[in-house]
């Protein structure tokens, strides 16, 4: 007990060498070495929390179900391009850590598509199939909200439309940058530049660019498309980057310790395959989410240090982002502008997306605001209807919950507070929404 104290104050004391210290003591040297150190304490903070992780096992649980519907669907879209041979090298791509195991874990699940596309499934059957696959989608969505800090999933008309052209356009765009990639590699133009050409990458075997190229541009499409929130397409970049080259290189070292384990782990005997293939989706979904991290931290330098703890705030720090956002919806409404979305509107008033959302769930439980299926918030009562009053109350006094304790009050205290916020009450309830619109000095 007596370190825990210890190890709170060293940390404090290097959270504040890190993020506080004063320019005039920081040399230009170690401003420059300061940036990316904020960014591995960042990921190496979150990575020990272990969300990350129990979220990686989550989509692991999801990916045993939704692998060999994913694979039969993106071979169905792909047979009406011609390329649908092609997906068994891009299947081992993903799996080549696991060694010779890979190439017979890549032939098993082969063997169940062409099952699954050769037996009749019928209706049961093929629904099952597709709820899979959604599935999984929406759980690499949910696991990029979360580490976005988006708690706003999008709307089920969105979810479809969405989801399907993830299905059919996914598996083209995988395999196309696959081919694509590999006949640049091996053209003749890299083959006169040393160490590029496709030629010694054929005869080593293992130092092929293009999968590794497509695996970053896999992690981009996902860091960039999947969570429901602008992503600026450098932000997605850099944590592509960081994600595909984790990937290759912790699946070198991966793929020498899965022919270790298989030599000593004798007592597995044939469940052993198994065991490496849950290590390494585990492993790969871990990476990738981290690279989401990434992604976050780089477009939102603000959240370093607070990563996913809890963002202090203050009763009049709620209240101001609430009549601020109401503010500003109101004004574009007014306006005939486009609706704000969470996240842009999060940008403009520069306050978390977390803080934010938490405002506007306070203020749509009210009735004030409403989410459009397009993810947009809007009015949902005429402005001349909503009083300063009715959003102040939206924050202070939350819809009734039985879980929420009722003191026993001192009856004095209790009557110099109710009149504290019947005198507020009665000042804001004589300015509605639209008043402020027309006269921000009343």
């Amino acid at each position: 007990m007596a370190a825990t104290p210890l190890l709170r104050s060293l940390h404090l004391r290097f959270e504040y060498w890190l993020f506080d210290l004063p320019e005039e003591v920081v040399g230009p040297a170690a401003r420059l070495a300061l940036g990316p150190l904020r960014y591995l304490y960042a990921l190496v903070r979150d990575f020990i929390r272990g969300d990350l992780g129990l979220r990686a096992m989550g989509l692991v649980y999801s990916s045993l179900f939704a692998l060999v519907p994913v694979v039969a669907v993106s071979f169905s879209v792909l047979k009406a391009f011609g390329y649908h041979r092609e997906l068994e090298p891009v299947l081992f791509e993903f799996l080549r850590p696991l060694g010779v195991k890979g190439y017979e874990l890549t032939a098993s699940i082969m063997q169940f598509v062409d099952n699954a596309r050769t037996t009749v499934l019928g209706t049961v059957g093929f629904l099952f199939l597709l709820y899979t696959v959604i599935t999984m989608i929406q759980k690499i969505e949910d696991a990029l909200n979360f580490t976005w800090h988006v708690e706003r999933s999008r709307s089920l008309p969105k979810r479809v439309s969405e989801y399907l052209v993830i299905m059919l356009v996914g598996p083209v765009v995988a395999v196309g940058a696959l081919v694509l990639l590999t006949k640049i590699e091996a053209s003749a133009v890299l083959n006169r530049v040393p160490g590029l050409g496709g030629g010694a990458a054929e005869g080593s075997g293992n130092s092929h660019v293009a999968p590794y190229l497509m695996i970053i541009t896999l992690f981009w499409f996902m860091y960039f498309y999947m969570p429901n929130t602008r992503v600026k397409w450098q932000a997605a970049l850099v944590g592509a980057l960081f994600g595909g080259t984790v990937w290759v290189s912790v699946g070198a070292i991966f793929a020498r310790v899965a022919v270790y384990a298989t030599q000593t782990a004798a007592m597995y005997a044939g469940f052993a395959i198994v065991l490496l293939f849950l290590v390494w989706l585990h492993l790969s979904w871990l990476i990738m989410l981290l690279g989401g991290q990434l992604s976050f931290y780089w477009q939102h330098s603000e959240h370093l240090r607070t990563g996913h703890g809890p963002i202090p705030t203050t009763a009049i720090l709620r209240e101001r982002i609430a009549m601020g956002a109401m503010y500003l919806i109101a004004q574009r409404f007014v306006d005939g502008s486009d609706r704000w979305k969470v996240s842009d509107l999060a940008d403009r008033m520069d306050v978390p997306a977390s803080v934010l959302d938490s405002a506007l769930c306070n203020l749509e439980d009210r009735g004030l605001v409403l989410t459009a299926e397009d993810d947009t918030v809007a009015p949902a009562r005429d402005l001349a209807a909503i009083t300063l009053a009715d959003i102040l109350d939206a924050i202070r006094h939350e819809t009734p919950n039985p879980r929420r304790p009722e003191p026993h009050g001192v009856a004095v205290a209790d009557a110099a507070a109710l009149a504290a916020d019947a005198a507020m009450r009665e000042r804001m309830s004589k300015t509605t929404l639209r008043d402020l619109l027309e006269s921000p000095d009343a």
